[in-house]
């Protein structure tokens, strides 16, 4: 017979197809193999589950717990790890080849903000018209990136042609 697929382990008379378990009680001792249904008296007896949390290992390991009181330390567990985790975002800054000094500092300054808030940095050069044929004023830009961010990042994706444009990725250190 099939097992039905629940979220989370199986409890109590879910548990089937077994006819022997490895049981560990309520206090955490290996009380040894036993038959199911002289775990499960026993589970009842203390007014607790019998979940099943080794169901793959032969015979399948079974322990005595409230599952309700299980079910919500393991959601709260996995919210924990959830609210740890961060999401890394490609943030995208926009230059040209001939741009000025201070629009230079300012997309700098944001850059930093990006990498001091753990983000990787997507640079796109764009080129217009005639500077297609002026690339090196470009690339030499992209080189003065590098340059000025070396110490707080690393280059992912080195200057790479894209059509009329150079994209770079940055990713911090």
């Amino acid at each position: 017979m099939p097992v039905p697929q629940k979220d989370g382990p199986r409890a109590n008379r879910d548990i089937r197809g077994v006819r022997e378990v490895q049981l560990i009680d309520d206090t955490g001792q290996n009380r040894g193999v036993m038959p199911f249904f002289d775990a499960l008296r026993i589970a009842e007896d203390a007014g607790l589950d019998l979940v099943e949390i080794a169901p793959n290992s032969s015979p399948p390991v079974c322990k005595i717990l409230d599952y309700g009181k299980y079910r919500f330390l393991e959601q709260k567990k996995a919210s924990e790890a959830r609210k740890k985790q961060k999401t890394v975002e490609v943030k995208e800054i926009k230059l040209r080849p001939g741009i000025d000094d201070h629009d230079y500092d300012v997309k700098m300054k944001a850059m930093k903000g990006f990498f001091e808030e753990g983000n990787k940095v997507k640079i796109t050069l764009r080129f217009r018209g005639r500077e297609m044929a002026h690339q090196d004023l470009g690339l030499k830009v992209l080189d003065r990136v590098k340059a000025d961010v070396g110490e707080l990042a690393k280059v992912e994706m080195e200057p790479n042609f894209e059509g009329r444009q150079v994209v770079m990725v940055l990713a911090p250190r």
